[in-house]
């Protein structure tokens, strides 16, 4: 008797178990943002997985064929090799392009948001304004007074228009940008930096650029893909094949005789978009953080 008067009394109160029903209700509750999820990871992957599984197909396949059908085999490599004899080009024309004018898209851009944000000079605000009414321009109403000019100085024909009217459509959105990220710097880094003997080129390129490497980082890759992916104005400057950028090269891609070989123009825009995907892929946490630090005032 004794054993038994001796038992914890808490033993007799055990925890009860969780109910069945909380969970079901949970579940229902989020069901609807599963599904939403669901449909979007469909509409996302469904063209993807198609285009990748047209580029091993054959241009019989393509003609007489179901366009939800598996292709025959997946072998078919000659599509790759036909199509990178000329994306190879295009490929070589846009980064000749798009990676100076992103490179000084950066450089002007951060410098201007440096000026704008940092240094206090008079007209400072006005200048900030004239850089956003640059964002609401439409480019279509520059290219042809763009393409005057052009042709006047000689530049048609060459690679030049594009980095010029890239650098120029690219500027308004990275000062912008950059401004929003130096106002959010406290002031006082730059302050004893100058008490210290700091000049305000130093300052820049010592601590105003170093500080802003996520930033920088965001906006690039914001603006490569804007660049990348242009169509209008590389169409527009473009008057030579040789000359031709990625995106103008796929619109215009044809095999022989002018007739579209579906095989080839499928494994060349794998090859642009596999690119794109996996740049985005591997620069994508760097991108989350830049974002975040320009959302969060210090």
């Amino acid at each position: 008797m004794a054993i038994l008067t001796d038992r914890p009394a808490t033993s007799r109160h055990t925890a009860p178990a969780p109910k069945p029903r909380r969970n079901h209700a949970r579940t229902l509750r989020r069901l609807p943002g599963y599904l939403c999820v669901a449909l979007l990871l469909v509409v996302v992957t469904y063209p993807l997985l198609w285009l990748f599984l047209g580029s091993f197909k054959t241009q019989d396949e393509f003609l007489n064929g179901s366009t939800t059908a598996l292709p025959d085999s997946f072998t078919n490599f000659g599509n790759y090799s036909q199509a990178w004899s000329s994306v190879a080009t295009y490929l070589q024309n846009s980064l000749l392009t798009v990676v100076p004018a992103l490179a000084l898209i950066i450089v002007l851009g951060t410098a201007a948001g440096f000026a704008l944000e940092v240094l206090v000079w008079k007209g400072r605000q006005t200048t900030l304004l004239l850089f956003l009414a640059g964002i609401m321009i439409p480019g279509q109403m520059i290219l042809l007074p763009l393409f005057t000019v052009y042709f006047e100085l000689h530049l048609t024909g060459t690679l030049w228009p594009l980095v010029i009217t890239y650098t120029a459509t690219g500027l308004p959105l990275t000062v912008f940008m950059m401004a929003t990220y130096f106002r959010a710097v406290p002031k006082q880094v730059f302050e004893a930096a100058t008490m210290d003997g700091a000049s305000i080129i130093r300052s820049f390129v010592s601590i105003g650029f170093p500080m802003m490497r996520n930033a920088i980082l965001t906006i690039a890759l914001v603006q490569f893909f804007f660049l990348w992916n242009d169509l209008l104005i590389a169409l527009t400057f473009t008057t030579d094949d040789a000359q031709r950028t990625v995106q103008v090269g796929l619109l215009n891609f044809t095999g022989r005789f002018g007739v579209v070989e579906y095989g080839p123009t499928f494994a060349a825009i794998c090859i642009n978009v596999l690119l794109i995907l996996a740049i985005y892929v591997f620069l994508n946490q760097r991108v989350m953080r830049g974002l975040a630090a320009g959302a969060v005032k210090g």
